[in-house]
C-alpha cells in the first residue's frame, strides 16, 4: 500500500450498465473493510445508474478512440478488446501515478476477457482479483494469468444479487482490502535468479544451488513447472526481473507438444531469451508428460511406461522418435534467445525414476533424447555434457562453475550479501 494512502484504494472494475448492483454491493464492502473504492465503468452501451470515477469515455480515450467508435464496430468481441485495451492503459497509468494499490475484476466471460489483460499489465504484487464465472477453466489459456492472479468462481450470481453472489463477493473484496493492507510486494535488495523444477522426489539440485546461490548473495525464487509454475516463471522472465536463470525443468515444452493440460502455454522455454537474461538450462524431466491421474491414458501413450505420482497428476515417458521432436523444439527456441545461454546435457538420466529399477527408466529412449540434442543446440548456445545424472552433485557443480564463470566476466550481475 501506498505509505500515505490513510486506507488501500481498490479499483472496481465491470460493466455498470449491467452489474450496477453487485458493483455498488461491492464498493460498500470494501469501504466496510477500511478501504476505498474507485470505480471503472467499462460499459459499452448503456451508462451505470451512478456517476464512476473512471467512465466509458476514459476508457475509450486511454485506447485511442472514442466510445462511439467502438460501440459502432458492430462486434462484441473487437469492441471488448478495445476496451481491455484502454482499461490495461488506464490501471497502469493509476498504479505509476500513486492513485490505486490494488484491483478487483467482475464478469462473466466478455468481463474476464478484458480482466486478465488488466491484471497482466500491473506489477508483481499488486493485489489483483478476479471474479469470474469461468474461475479456474479451462478456457483460460496459462499465458494470459498474472503469476500473483487471485481468482474465485462467481457462483449463482450471473443475473442479480442472493445470498450465495454476496457471500462470494465479500470474500473476494475482503481478501483485496486485506492484501492490499497487508501484502509485502518483493524487494530487489538482491539480484533475483529464477529456478525451475519439480518436487524433490524427481528433481534434486535445488536443495544443492539454492544455498549456494544465497551465499553469493542472491534472491532465489523456484518455480514448480507443473503448468501455472512455469507460466509465473514465463511472466517474470518476459519483464526481464531475472538477473540469471537456472531453468533445469523445461518439461512443460513437451507437455504442450503433447497437449498436456500441464501446460504453461507455447512460449515456455523464450521469454528469458527474448527479454536479454542469461540463461543455464538443462532438460530436466523433459522425457516425461504430465497428465491428469484421474483420467484414462490417451491412446498415444496406452503402452507406454507410466508413473502416478497422487490422485492428480501422474507422468508417461515419450517414445525415442517424441524424445527427438522435443529436442528439435528445444534447439528450436534456444536458437531466439538474445542473450548468453548455455546447456548442460546430464548424459545419465533426466528425472529420478530414469534409473535402474524404477518404473520410467529408458535407456533407449535417453540415448535417443542425447543424440537429437547434440545436434539441435544451436552454433549461439554452448554445449556442456555433463556424464552424470541431473540428480547428481556433480551436475549442480557443473552449473554452478558456468554460473561463477559468468559472474567474474559481468555477464551475470554480482550478489549483494
Amino acid at each position: 500500500m501506498s505509505p500515505e494512502a490513510p486506507s488501500p484504494r481498490i479499483l472496481v472494475i465491470g460493466t455498470g450498465d449491467t452489474k450496477c448492483d453487485e458493483l455498488q454491493f461491492m464498493a460498500s464492502v470494501i469501504s466496510e473493510a477500511g478501504g476505498r473504492p474507485v470505480m471503472m465503468d467499462v460499459s459499452i452501451l448503456s451508462d451505470p445508474p451512478y456517476n464512476p470515477d473512471y467512465s466509458k469515455h476514459d476508457i475509450a480515450e486511454a485506447a485511442g478512440t472514442t466510445i462511439a467508435a467502438i460501440a459502432e464496430s458492430g462486434d462484441e468481441n473487437s469492441a471488448m478488446a478495445a476496451m481491455a485495451k484502454g482499461a490495461s492503459v488506464l490501471t497502469l497509468r493509476l498504479y505509476e501515478d500513486g492513485l490505486i494499490d490494488g484491483i478487483i475484476v467482475l464478469g462473466g466471460s466478455m468481463g474476464t476477457d478484458l480482466a486478465l489483460d488488466v491484471a497482466a499489465i500491473l506489477p508483481l504484487g499488486v493485489p489483483k482479483f478476479v471474479v469470474s464465472t469461468i474461475a479456474y477453466s479451462h478456457l483460460i489459456p496459462p499465458e494470459r494469468i498474472a503469476p500473483d492472479l487471485m481468482m474465485i468462481l462467481w457462483a449463482g450470481g450471473l443475473y442479480g444479487l442472493n445470498s450465495i453472489c454476496r457471500s462470494v463477493l465479500s470474500q473476494a473484496c475482503g481478501a483485496v482490502v486485506g492484501a492490499a493492507k497487508h501484502g509485502t510486494k518483493p524487494d530487489r535488495e538482491r539480484p533475483l535468479v529464477g529456478m525451475t523444477s519439480l518436487g524433490s522426489s524427481c528433481l534434486k539440485y535445488m536443495k544443492y544451488l539454492r544455498p549456494e546461490l544465497e551465499k553469493r548473495g542472491y534472491d532465489v525464487a523456484v518455480f514448480h513447472s507443473t503448468g501455472m509454475g512455469g507460466r509465473a516463471y514465463e511472466a517474470i522472465a518476459a519483464k526481464g526481473d531475472f538477473a540469471a536463470v537456472f531453468d533445469f525443468c523445461i518439461q512443460e515444452v513437451s507437455n504442450h507438444h503433447y497437449s498436456s493440460v500441464v501446460t504453461s502455454g507455447p512460449d515456455r522455454l523464450e521469454n528469458a531469451g527474448r527479454a536479454g537474461i542469461p540463461q543455464i538450462v538443462a532438460p530436466g524431466a523433459v522425457d516425461m508428460v504430465d497428465l491428469q491421474a484421474w483420467q484414462d491414458l490417451p491412446t498415444i501413450f496406452a503402452d507406454r511406461p507410466y508413473h502416478a505420482h497422487n490422485r492428480l497428476i501422474g507422468s508417461v515417458t515419450t517414445s525415442p522418435e517424441g524424445r527427438r521432436e522435443v529436442a528439435r523444439l528445444i534447439g528450436r527456441k534456444l536458437q531466439r534467445a538474445e542473450a548468453k545461454v548455455a546447456f548442460l546435457l546430464p548424459t545419465e538420466g533426466l528425472q529420478e525414476w530414469d534409473k535402474p529399477d524404477e518404473p520410467l527408466h529408458d535407456p533407449e529412449g535417453l540415448d535417443a533424447f542425447i543424440d537429437e540434442m547434440r545436434r539441435a543446440v544451436p552454433p549461439s548456445v554452448a554445449l556442456h555434457e555433463v556424464d552424470a545424472h541431473i540428480n547428481a552433485p556433480a551436475f549442480s557443480a557443473a552449473a554452478l562453475a558456468i554460473f561463477d564463470r559468468w559472474v567474474a566476466e559481468g555477464v551475470i550481475p554480482e550478489g549483494r550479501p
